[in-house]
């Protein structure tokens, strides 16, 4: 092993609670350890850090689909792509309450919202902030993502119960502009500092799958690691291919790959909520274990993914069943807003 891995891997094993800086060779270097020996590091930074046996179980509506201006290449909802998915209204007030209190009723703990838009306009945040308020009201952990958010909105959020803001970074610097064209990632870490300015927790990760490179995947990692806090939550996404999307047809990337990219962000943020995201439905029991085992602990949980398949409830509780694990418990609430 050569000294740039020798350095990379005596920091990793060392790593101590207080942040530190990771570059690309050092995530670069942990990805490319002997898998058994990447996992058990995984492994033992999750199980220092949280109950390895326990997993989050959030739930995401959809509650504006379709009709986004963007031109993500992922994105089956944008109005660019020729894709299924129709332009839909905003839901009702009472149709999310309804649906977060049927994820509730399953076992869910926290209720994301998400709304394809480039961002929300005054009128869209108004409602919006009364579904954050009255999901709240239900015990459950508010989240919403929303797209990018003007000066101001984010305060707004805030002051409505949100207790959590998702916006990815979606890749890599070097690689954002072959994905996305309607925008650049810094109008995204604009976003995300205004999120975290109004002390909303943050919520960001990426996808992988989308035709990058290892490299690409480590500099994610390392990027999403060295955000000063790093985000309490962290989902990590397998490209779902969708029919009529710019990204239809690229090579899948091997699923034993995914779970080295689960495995280098507990590492790299050992007490962010690394989250198996988009793509589960198409992963075998097995490699859901790994993910676990390499240090995710939170799921979304539910029959659908904004607008693809998820694995059942009932299937989910299965495999936790299977595995014997258990639902984390709702942690405790801050005072109401």
């Amino acid at each position: 092993m050569d000294r740039i891995n020798d350095n990379a891997l005596a920091s990793a094993a060392d790593y101590s609670d207080a942040q530190r800086t990771w570059s690309v060779e050092q995530v670069d270097a942990l990805y490319a350890l002997p898998f058994n020996d990447l996992l058990h590091r995984a492994h033992s930074v999750h199980r220092a850090h949280f109950d390895p046996n326990a997993v989050q179980l959030s739930t995401l509506l959809s509650v504006k689909t379709g009709g986004c201006s963007e031109d993500c290449g992922y994105c089956p909802q944008s109005a660019r792509h020729q894709t299924a998915v129709q332009d839909e209204p905003l839901l009702s007030l009472d149709a999310v309450v309804a649906a977060a209190r049927a994820a509730q009723e399953k076992g869910a703990t926290r209720f994301c919202m998400g709304a394809a838009w480039r961002g929300p306009k005054q009128r869209d945040l108004e409602k919006v902030k009364e579904m954050v308020r009255s999901v709240r009201a239900l015990g459950l952990e508010t989240c919403a993502t929303l797209g990018m958010l003007k000066p101001g909105q984010a305060e707004q959020l805030k002051d409505a119960g949100l207790d959590y803001y998702n916006h990815n970074i979606d890749t890599e610097a070097g690689f954002y502009e072959k994905i996305v064209g309607t925008r650049t990632q810094d109008d995204r870490l604009e976003t995300l500092a205004q999120v975290r300015e109004a002390g909303i927790n943050v919520c960001c990760g990426g996808i992988v799958g989308m035709g990058e490179t290892r490299r690409s995947r480590a500099a994610l990692i390392a990027q999403l690691a060295n955000m000063k806090p790093y985000p309490e939550s962290v989902p990590i996404n397998n490209l779902v291919q969708v029919e009529g999307t710019p990204l239809d047809g690229v090579p899948a990337l091997d699923l034993l790959e995914f779970v080295r990219t689960i495995a280098c962000a507990r590492i790299t943020m050992p007490k962010a909520m690394v989250r198996l995201s988009a793509g589960r439905e198409q992963m075998p029991e097995g490699i859901q274990a790994l993910c676990f085992f390499a240090g995710a602990n939170s799921i979304f949980y539910g029959d659908k993914l904004l607008t693809t398949a998820n694995p059942e409830a009932r299937r989910d509780r299965a495999l936790l069943d299977k595995l014997g694990m258990h639902p984390m418990p709702a942690p405790a609430r801050d005072a109401e807003p």
